[in-house]
């Protein structure tokens, strides 16, 4: 095996650039080590372009591997690994926002980036994975204009920022202040995925400059290894539109774009025109089927009217302020008893539902990742149906958008929901997006707010979230955009994505179509979000002031009682067969933790039915105590009295009444109910004896 290896310090610890000829038919590969952890990351391109494709082809896929942890997963009989977990798809979300900038949108050969994980331990693998495939594109000879840097950074068990904190300091939310992951190339960030406990601006800002150094240091680290084993680039020869075609458009189409640009809120007018000029070139060349360099022209010129009008002459689309919000439309509930709690959101043209499932812990979401096994107890599930765009395409399919958008409203969110103790409730918010015109992710989490509210979720703060864009031509010239609508969102030169509660943010996404954006701009845009939360947190507000006192009566009730470690067995019983009775008179659900924790979920009564039946079970009889019971049977030496479904205790002959009694029959019968006091308890032997006398001494009479 041909092997070279390059190493850098970078958080503390050694990172290593492993080459050799494993994978040897890829265009690029390299094998990233940081402790433990190790990924492959491999690059190809296609010989031969895509005609007719009209967008530049990356496909970018994060493979997890179980034996990277010493596991066989899966089902009892599959144990093949299947389709891509959510982290899988949110990994390789973060690795093609970070690679796809840098390439030349124009290439039309398709390029494909695979990084699989073949080791892992504390240390996080997509973080690597980001490195590792901007490497491999690097010492390839696919052209891309990196190399870029990646970190994860953030404020876990102090005060102080930590740079790829391993897993035990970042895999509890509710313990960390914030954490990131910032990706970007030179000086500049062109990828952040974030949450924070409603965080500060500035805090974050300062958390971008450290990482920005770190990221310099991999920049150079990686362009060192490109310079002594990197492969020349290929060339790829642009196709250039012919001067009819231009000719063409600037006689009739281009006179009619800046009006139909800024003719309104809706993008109807340049969609028509679009469409007209489609209809122009088919007809001039009649025997062509692939017209991309028309549309590329067609975009580009949009895209340079609505940079200079934004830039130079102060102008948005629809004539908004840079600043400005579209108008606002906030509704807590009022859709259907049924539902547990409803949200209906508007910001301008973007309209979603959100709708609240409160369930028990039997409803939580196990996951059995290549990293974790754990539960969630909150979900937010995000679509996109294709009517919401106005278009005809296939329904009830999630694509990686929508398990994006979904994840990142999650984390929003559950930066102010309150703690299981207090709310042991498990909580799923489904986001329908029914009409868009820019960040219905953003849209998602207003309306969600409202659904919770209305469903009595007790949250900390409410949370509203914004898309800003940018319109840049240098960095003393550019205009930060507040609520990015269509066009804005679709030629802007970044989706900066900002949650967050009146105090700070509690999440970030960002993405860019430049090379990077300068921490000073993102400083300005989060700072400028700020306001837009406030006014949509205010709209929240005027129609839900706080959560409701009560969830909804159509929502479980779900108890909590705590029994000691030692009686769980007791509860669960033979084969489950006790807590299986419980649940079959009662109706109930029960969870029972390894710590005696003991949660009951039901309705109409059955909850508190079976609280009580594990109660009387697992009650601790204490000397002292006076109750009543059954006479369950009768001995010479006295009789057995039922105290609950599950203990009985004796009374001795001596013990029954205040004078002598010759025969226990004589006064006693089965079925009699008793007045008795627990006189003593044997714990060892599990005995316990009762006094009719001491209880009531006047209940037999002579």
């Amino acid at each position: 095996m041909n092997k070279k290896e390059y190493e850098v310090e970078i958080g503390g610890k050694t990172l290593t650039a492993i080459f050799t000829d494993l994978a040897e038919q890829a265009h690029g590969s390299v094998m990233l080590k940081y402790g433990q952890t190790i990924v492959l990351a491999t690059v190809c391109m296609s010989k031969d372009k895509q005609n007719g494709l009209g967008f530049f082809n990356l496909t970018v896929d994060y493979v997890e591997k179980f034996y990277a942890s010493g596991k066989i997963s899966g089902s009892k009989f599959v144990k093949r690994e299947g389709k891509p977990s959510e982290d899988a798809i949110l990994a390789s979300r973060v690795i093609d926002r970070t690679l796809r900038p840098l390439f030349d949108q124009s290439i039309r050969h398709a390029v494909q980036v695979i990084v699989t994980v073949i080791s892992v331990d504390e240390n996080d693998p997509v973080i690597l994975a980001v490195n590792a495939a901007s490497l491999a594109l690097s010492v390839s000879n696919i052209p891309w204009n990196g190399p870029v840097g990646a970190v994860r950074i953030g404020k876990y068990s102090d005060e102080n920022l930590t740079v790829n904190a391993p897993q035990n300091l970042r895999e509890d939310d509710t313990k960390y202040k914030f954490d990131l992951i910032v990706c970007g190339k030179d000086g500049n960030i062109n990828m952040i995925e974030a949450s924070a406990h409603q965080t500060k601006e500035d805090e974050l800002e300062e958390a971008f400059m450290k990482a920005s150094v770190e990221i310099t240091k991999l920049e150079n680290f990686q362009k060192g290894i490109v310079k002594e084993i990197g492969k020349t680039k290929r060339v790829i020869e642009k196709e250039t539109i012919s001067p009819e075609s231009v000719a063409l458009f600037n006689e009739n189409i281009l006179p009619k774009m800046k009006a139909a640009i800024f003719s309104g809120p809706g993008k109807e007018k340049i969609d028509e025109l679009h469409n007209a000029w489609n209809k122009m070139t088919k007809e001039k060349y009649p025997d062509r089927d692939d017209f991309a360099l028309e549309d590329e022209l067609f975009d580009s010129t949009e895209n340079k009217i609505l940079h200079d009008s934004a830039v130079n002459e102060n102008i948005r689309a629809d004539g908004r302020a840079m600043d400005g919000l579209r108008g606002l439309y906030a509704q807590a509930g009022g859709v259907s008893n049924i539902l547990h709690g409803s949200g209906i959101f508007y910001r301008g043209g973007t309209h979603v539902l959100s709708v609240l499932t409160l369930g028990g812990p039997e409803d939580r979401h196990m996951i059995d990742n290549m990293q974790t096994n754990t539960e969630k107890r909150f979900m937010h599930h995000y679509n996109f149906p294709p009517y919401s765009a106005g278009e005809v395409g296939r329904a009830s399919f999630t694509n990686r958008r929508e398990v994006g958008h979904g994840a990142l409203a999650e984390k929003a969110l559950l930066m102010v929901l309150p703690d299981e103790m207090s709310f042991p409730y498990t909580m799923r918010i489904v986001s329908e997006s029914m009409a868009s015109n820019g960040s219905t992710s953003q849209a998602s989490i207003c309306a969600s707010v409202l659904a919770l509210m209305d469903g009595g979720v007790p949250i900390k703060a409410p949370v509203a979230g914004i898309a800003m864009g940018l319109m840049y031509e240098s960095n003393e010239k550019y205009k930060i955009l507040t609520d990015i609508q269509g066009p804005e969102d679709h030629h802007g030169d970044m989706d900066f994505k900002v949650a967050g509660s009146r105090e700070g943010i509690t999440a970030i996404q960002l993405e860019v179509k430049v090379e990077g954006v300068p921490i000073k701009i993102l400083g300005e845009a989060m700072r400028q979000s700020k306001a837009a939360r406030v006014a949509i947190i205010d709209e929240i507000e005027k129609e839900i002031k706080a959560p409701r006192a009560d969830i909804s009566p159509n929502a479980p009730k779900i108890l909590i009682i705590k029994i000691k470690q030692d009686q769980i067995g007791m509860v669960i019983g033979s084969g489950g067969k006790t807590i299986k009775e419980i649940k079959e008179k009662t109706g109930a659900e029960i969870t029972i933790e390894d710590d005696g924790t003991v949660y009951i979920s039901g309705k109409d009564g059955g909850a508190e039915k079976a609280r009580d039946m594990i109660a009387e079970m697992t009650h601790e009889f204490k000397v002292g105590e006076v109750l009543k019971g059954e006479v369950v049977k009768i001995a010479d030496f006295g009789a057995f009295v039922r105290l609950n479904p599950f203990t009985d205790g004796m009374v001795h002959i001596s013990e029954m009444a205040p004078f002598r009694v010759e025969r226990v029959s004589d006064i006693i019968k089965e079925g009699m109910i008793v007045p008795v006091k627990i006189i003593k308890v044997d714990e060892e032997r599990g005995k316990i004896s009762l006094s009719i006398l001491e209880a009531d001494k006047e209940f037999f009479k002579k």
